[in-house]
């Protein structure tokens, strides 16, 4: 094949795909900015090694799977010469990189109560494909939240905020990647049995939680970037584009251009709300693959809070009390649930889950309540609540809070050490050839907001702890003025968002 029509190819797709991934687009926004969140995880690997090409699907390594190959570099070819296929002189053309094609949704018509509507049976249709998924199809991740969520909200004394949805998503890609041990331990923190129940389970949970009808949003987007120094396994390339949604770049990673367009991807996905974090972000020269994982949530409350109703107050946080709006309804006769160091609450989200407030009893704080487990026992666990009729008075407080958080030491933690050592890291899946490759480095940062108007995720049902505990008054004043818990879960309970606010 003629050299110089094989690298006129490849430049072509890549700068194409680069500037359709950097190129500014138009974003559609809501009219109302409170009931916006948005979260990202991305996860880098390291490694050192020479130069890939996408190749034709035919193509494949000495196992029998399709290779990512090229052989610009002579650091490829004296190290493999003596174990070259037959077909390594003969590469054939470059094919374009992928991108992905979301579910099509039917837009919310303009009454949603008008049942027997041909627009509303086409809007119930499409959110049925969606969110009817197997019974139990999340029930082995319950450990890994369990785990997770605590250790995530007590890094900091400040506010704390995670996507425990997010973060799953993007150890399921990363299971992808990983091979031997490497990935048995990522499947083991995730209760799946073998990278085909965890692509199948993947599978679920992203349709059970993408939603694009025109009101609310529910958006999950994954992209795959890939060094043009390395070679990789095609298979697991496409694994990722096919059954996680994934987008595939191609570049010089750790360059200038290539660093503008992870972050102009990043900030699209969560339409600019973590920009102050994703402007940090960058891969170094040596970054042979990079993973990003986004979420971005938007929904209205399912009843409204009046701006008359407000009051302004004071918010006992850590560090002194500070000044705070506090948005006011009284719910007659509605759920109150409770444990032995916790009250909490549930707010609805229209069509879309809710929003539970936490707050425990005096005497106890938010890691205590967190450290016990007491509170994700019950939301992890519905079939286990213990709730009140009475009528309940809420005072919250409107708040918007971000975090960053390195994951690296909390995955650790969890089991994936190896996967941060050369030593012992396997990534053989995604990077058949390469010695030395490892996981770099796993940021997350997350970002909920409310108002009057709605909040930032979804809320789940809460788990009943054993025990005789005293029902309550007839009336509770629920009045968040000092640091509180929420989790916001999507409409089948699995845990979007949860947080800390010691600081509205």
């Amino acid at each position: 094949m003629n050299e110089e029509l094989w690298n006129e190819a490849l430049n072509e797709i890549s700068d194409r795909h680069l500037n359709e991934a950097i190129a500014p687009k138009k974003k559609s926004r809501l009219p109302w900015l409170g009931t916006v969140a948005a979260v990202l995880a991305v996860s880098v690997l390291t490694a050192v090694f020479g130069p890939a090409l996408l190749a034709d699907p035919g193509m494949t390594d000495p196992s029998g799977n399709p290779v990512i190959w090229n052989t610009d570099d002579p650091k490829v070819t004296d190290k493999e010469t003596s174990g070259k296929p037959d077909w390594f002189d003969s590469l054939p053309l470059v094919r374009p990189l992928s991108s992905p094609e979301y579910p099509e949704m039917a837009p919310r018509p303009s009454d949603p109560h008008d049942y027997s509507s041909p627009a509303y049976q086409r809007w119930n249709n499409s959110l049925r494909a969606q969110y009817d998924q197997p019974k139990g199809y999340a029930s082995s991740l319950k450990p890994f939240f369990r785990e997770l969520i605590p250790m995530v909200l007590t890094e900091t004394d400040g506010n704390a905020v995670c996507s425990p949805l997010n973060i799953y998503m993007a150890l399921a890609m990363l299971a992808e990647t990983a091979g031997g041990d490497s990935r048995q331990q990522v499947l083991d923190l995730l209760g799946a049995g073998s990278i085909e129940d965890s692509r199948t389970q993947a599978g679920h949970v992203w349709n059970a939680h993408y939603r694009s009808d025109g009101t609310a949003a529910s958006l999950l987007a994954n992209s795959l970037w890939l060094d043009e120094s390395y070679y990789y396994n095609m298979f697991t390339a496409n694994t990722l584009a096919d059954h996680y949604y994934a987008s595939v770049y191609q570049g010089d990673l750790g360059s200038a251009e290539m660093n503008e367009a992870l972050r102009s991807w990043l900030s699209e996905q969560t339409q600019g709300l973590l920009d102050n974090y994703i402007n940090n972000i960058s891969m170094d020269p040596d970054t042979a693959l990079a993973l990003a994982s986004t979420v971005f949530f938007r929904a209205r409350w399912q009843n409204t809070f009046l701006q008359q109703n407000n009051t302004e107050g004071m918010f006992h946080s850590p560090g002194g009390d500070v000044p705070a709006t506090f948005m006011r309804r009284t719910f007659s006769y509605g759920p109150y649930y409770y444990g032995e160091d916790y009250g909490m609450v549930r707010m609805g989200l229209d069509y879309n889950g809710g929003m539970w407030l936490i707050l425990p009893d005096e005497g106890y704080d938010v890691r205590d309540i967190l450290e016990s487990g007491h509170v994700l026992d019950a939301i992890l666990n519905p079939e286990q609540q213990r709730r009140s009729s009475v009528q309940v008075h809420l005072s919250l407080p409107k708040f918007d809070i971000s975090a960053e958080t390195d994951l690296n030491p909390i995955l650790a933690s969890l089991g994936l050490g190896d996967l941060f050592d050369p030593a012992t890291a396997d990534f053989s899946s995604i990077l058949p050839f390469a010695e030395g490759d490892c996981l770099g480095k796993v940021s997350h940062a997350a970002r909920v907001a409310i108002d009057e108007e709605g909040v930032t995720a979804a809320a789940y049902t809460v788990e009943m702890l054993p025990g005789a505990l005293p029902p309550p008054e007839e009336e509770v004043y629920f009045t968040l003025d000092r640091p509180f818990i929420f989790v916001i879960t999507s409409a089948d309970g699995l845990p979007l968002f949860a947080g800390v606010v010691n600081q509205p």
